[in-house]
Parts: C-alpha cells; structure tokens; sequence
C-alpha cells in the first residue's frame, strides 16, 4: 500500500483545499505506519525521525528529500543533526494534513529505504 501512496504526485493545495478528516485519517496512517501524527503547539503534523551512522549520510537524506520536495512542490520542515533527521510534513495554506502530506511522507520512506550513497561530488 505505501508504495501506491508513493506513487502518487501532489496537487495543488489553495486556502480552500480540504484537510484530510479524521475518518480519512486511520487509512492513510496505515500506509505509513512508522510515521506520527503530532498535534501539539498549532496544526496537526507528520512527523518521523531516521538514524544515521554519522552526519554526513543525515545530510545526504536531508539534501535527496530536499529534491523530492522541490520535485512535487510540497515542502517539509528537516531538522539534520548527527547521525539524525527530523522530517514533519503538513500543508501551510489549509493549516493541517492534505492528503499530499501523506504522499511525501510515503515517498520519504522510500528515499530512506534506497539507501543511497551521498555525491560524490565535493561541494566545499
């Protein structure tokens, strides 16, 4: 299930747009189960932190979700630390979860799952 949900692009989300209710909400969830929704301090979220050996394999995760993130045009808030990073999706313009955030939070799975080398390529 989580690969369809990752396989699916955002839409557009204006002020209009629907939340994602909450008897939508057990459905979604299960396709993403490693994922919490967290309702503290303003809107409902999505949030995950993945482990890393060391800082510059978190970068690397931060700088490919990044990429995905411009791709959809749907953008999440990263907290890169060592050997961490924080993702928490939600949609600005609606004030809580649009069935895109669930979307990019499958498809940040999958990045994690490729485990894929950081560049190569010296950016300092």
């Amino acid at each position: 299930m989580k690969a369809a949900l990752a396989q699916q692009t955002c839409t557009a989300c204006f002020g209009d747009a629907s939340p994602v209710s909450e008897a939508e909400m057990p459905a979604l969830k299960a396709q993403i189960p490693d994922w919490e929704v967290v309702r503290t301090d303003g809107p409902p979220r999505l949030q995950r932190q993945y482990k890393f050996s060391n800082f510059k394999q978190a970068l690397a995760f931060t700088q490919r979700v990044g990429e995905a993130a411009e791709v959809e045009n749907h953008h999440p808030a990263l907290l890169t630390e060592w050997g961490k990073v924080t993702v928490t999706w939600w949609t600005h313009a609606i004030g809580g979860l649009h069935q895109n955030d669930f979307i990019m939070a499958a498809k940040t799975d999958e990045i994690s799952e490729a485990k894929s080398q950081p560049s190569q390529t010296r950016i300092y």
